[in-house]
């Protein structure tokens, strides 16, 4: 079966994360959404059998991080049956398609899902997948099929620790090894554990499955005196530093981790390297926070927290959130991030000796407890080489006309926000002498 992930006018409700990746690339549990999508579908991975349609700025970086996945490809999606369903869709656990179609599948009465052949290809493209979904519904009957939708980036928080669990009772992945087992100290029964045969895990190591199962990736590192609690899900290449695991966190491959981590979701190559708090937070790839950098989850009235998304307060009806950190972004030693704090990408956040605005724009800095211009953008992309090449990767001319498309479209969310903090100080420009730890 071909199948076609697209994204809908919904994921602009998911920055910043959504700002440099599709919305079926988020993580939630052991997987992307994507990575969900495909197994629900038994879509094939070999060449032409996945398509994608995305915003045109994610095309062409796209392109090149699954060259396997046909982007935005018209003559694609014409050439035969096709299933489509959108990225912020999670099927069901127990999903089954019907073989033949046409047909509409639902999800709280949303169309979620389609089969469909070459004639229901007309109009659908990147700028109209809403539309094309309803003027789909209005030919075919739908059909409820379950599942559950995100629309904010609290609810991958939200659902991280069951989908965790769900990802372990489904992955083949071997368990742990008499190897590992000699040297962790474990609570719980062992088939609550898969530790990848390349992992390496050293002696005074906790691993606590009495809540959840716990999985470590091929080539992981954990480090003397880190306790781990389950449900959580260490990815691939990823180094724990004497760190406090207390569940529900999935952490990305290649990431460096200290202090105490819960519920929260790190996606992928950041530093969370020495002390202090992340809980109910999402925060992207490329973003180092610095020594003592802490959120808070939980306002002092355990009301419920408002979010800023693109500036505007968004009610969670939540009590329980953190933060939500764009790509390429970097906080000074001894930030304190305030509950329900949304930064973007490529922002310098340093700290002020208070709580930090709770909304910091793309390409900004903090400077004196106040959102002020950052750094030219040109510097920002050397210091994305320098970070990408310590981990043996490149930020190439691809990433930088990504992130140029970026700083143009959100360059009145910028303008917004410094006219609410009123006209920064001359001196206001970042400093690069304040620590990273």
């Amino acid at each position: 079966m071909r199948l076609c992930l697209v994204e809908d006018s919904g994921a602009a409700g998911l920055e910043p994360l959504t700002l440099t990746r599709p919305v079926y690339d988020l993580r939630l549990g052991g997987t992307t959404l994507g990575e969900k999508i495909v197994r629900a579908f038994g879509a094939g991975v070999g060449p032409r059998l996945r398509g994608a349609l995305v915003r045109s700025h994610l095309a062409e970086v796209q392109r090149r991080r699954d060259p396997r996945v046909m982007v935005n490809d018209r003559d694609w999606l014409a050439r035969g049956p096709l299933a489509v369903a959108r990225g912020r869709w999670v099927p069901p656990e127990d999903f089954d398609p019907p073989a033949a179609g046409p047909w509409v599948g639902l999800c709280d009465g949303r169309p979620a899902c389609a089969r469909i052949g070459p004639d229901d290809v007309a109009g659908l493209d990147c700028n109209g997948v809403d539309d094309w979904f309803d003027a789909l519904l209005a030919r075919h009957s739908g059909d409820e099929v379950g599942g559950e939708w995100i629309d904010r980036p609290w609810d991958l928080i939200a659902a991280n620790g069951r989908h965790l669990e769900r990802d372990f009772a489904r992955d083949g992945m071997p368990g742990v090894t008499n190897r590992h087992l000699a040297t962790l100290a474990l609570v719980g029964p062992s088939n609550r554990v898969r530790i990848h045969e390349t992992a390496r895990v050293d002696p005074y190591v906790v691993f606590d499955v009495s809540n959840g199962p716990i999985t470590v990736g091929a080539g992981a590192w954990i480090q003397p005196f880190t306790r781990v609690e389950g449900p959580a899900f260490i990815g691939a290449g990823t180094q724990l530093f004497r760190a406090n695991i207390r569940g529900a966190v999935t952490i990305g491959p290649d990431c460096r981790v200290g202090g105490e981590v819960e519920a929260s979701i790190v996606h992928g190559f950041s530093n969370k390297y020495h002390e202090g708090f992340l809980g109910h937070a999402y925060v992207g790839e490329w973003v180092n926070l610095g020594a003592i950098t802490s959120n808070s989850d939980l306002r002092n009235d355990y009301r419920e927290v408002m979010v800023p998304l693109q500036g505007d307060p968004v009610p969670t009806g939540q009590a329980k959130v953190g933060c939500y950190v764009g790509d390429h972004s970097r906080t000074g030693m001894g930030s304190m991030l305030n509950t329900g704090t949304s930064v973007g990408v490529m922002c310098n956040v340093l700290p002020a000796g208070l709580l930090l605005p709770k909304h910091v724009p793309s390409f900004t800095a903090v400077m004196y407890g106040r959102v002020a211009p950052g750094f030219p953008i040109d510097e920002l992309f050397a210091t994305a080489r320098i970070v990408a090449g310590r981990r043996g990767r490149t930020f190439d001319e691809v990433d930088e006309r990504l992130y140029r498309t970026l700083f143009e479209q959100t360059r009145l969310e910028r303008e917004r926000a410094f006219q609410r903090a009123g006209r920064p100080r001359r001196d206001a420009r970042p400093t690069r002498q304040a620590g990273l730890g």
